[in-house]
């Protein structure tokens, strides 16, 4: 059941606001406020919302040209970032870019903790052991069309499999597997166990209803995965294998991202806009509404 401070946190700004304003804070969470990730160009940055007609705050950001930590040759590889994905309460960010790399960026020091080149690289989740794993997409150059696993500290890599469009991953840890989402099929991996060999054993694959599959977000609370294609919004209910299409977004071609606010239920996704791949608004659903960031290529928004 949802408290009064989550209700309040959930009601974030209305439709229309003109731009982001910029400050110095960096707590996380406060009454009444909510803080979403945001990336598509060279830039992943933090915005607060609150609960007022207000513009967003814009809390924290981070470019690879300005991180000391990213090899000169690797920073024109974060130009055009795809997913950032919270991690450790919010104390770090999990990011990839399509221009060909991934990273583990500590939120405090603004510096990349993991870094790798990834070819067209997609999507990046963390799993047990210091291990990541990232999804590279259609790529002509060698290393793209696969899932593949890192070790954290090391940078070395671990593991790979084929899988065509490669674009989502979610850690399931209560199943103990990695789920994968690529141009026309689901998948689950076991991906063996934390300080044992890594291997990406396939134990599990269902069709697409629809080609072209984007985004895979877990919904809280819930057996089921959120997934996107380029022509639709689906629920796969990971105890059933069945797959219906989302009660609101179904229809809805090109999203890109979508996100649930664990506490406060808020949703937050973005949907292409005219024949780019990115968009300048965020649209919000319980309550409906969208705020718009001027000039921004946006393409993941994350809750955090």
């Amino acid at each position: 059941m949802l408290t009064r401070r989550d209700l309040l946190a959930s009601m974030l700004v209305a439709a229309g606001a003109p731009l982001v304003r910029t400050t110095s804070a960096s707590a996380v969470q406060t009454d009444g406020m909510a803080e979403l990730a945001l990336c598509g160009w060279d830039e992943v940055f933090i915005v607060r919302i609150g609960r007022s007609s207000q513009p967003p705050d814009k809390v924290w950001s981070w470019r690879a040209a300005d991180d000391s930590a990213i090899p000169a040759a690797l920073k024109d590889a974060f130009r055009t970032t795809d997913d950032c994905k919270p991690v450790d309460d919010g104390r770090a960010i999990l990011i990839s870019s399509s221009s060909g790399a991934i990273a583990l960026v500590d939120r405090a020091t603004r510096r990349a903790r993991f870094h790798a080149p990834v070819v067209n690289a997609h999507s990046i989740e963390r799993l047990p052991g210091g291990r990541v794993a990232a999804a590279a997409s259609v790529a002509t150059a060698p290393g793209g069309n696969r899932i593949v696993v890192f070790d954290a500290a090391s940078g070395q890599e671990l593991a790979s499999d084929a899988l065509r469009s490669a674009h989502g991953l979610v850690w399931d840890d209560a199943g103990r597997r990695l789920w994968a989402l690529g141009g026309d099929v689901l998948r689950a991996y076991d991906v063996g166990v934390a300080g044992g060999p890594t291997a990406l054993t396939r134990i599990d694959e269902v069709p697409l209803p629809t080609r072209g599959g984007h985004d895979l977000v877990p919904l809280p609370g819930s057996p089921h995965l959120f997934f996107s294609t380029e022509s639709g919004c689906y629920l796969f209910d990971r105890e059933t294998r069945g797959i219906v299409p989302h009660e609101s977004l179904g229809p809805m071609v090109n999203v890109k991202s979508y996100s649930v606010h664990v506490r406060a239920g808020r949703v937050a996704y973005i949907q292409a806009e005219g024949t780019d791949w990115w968009a300048e608004h965020v649209h919000f659903q319980r309550p409906d509404g969208q705020i718009r960031l001027p000039g921004a290529r946006l393409y993941k928004a994350r809750w955090l």
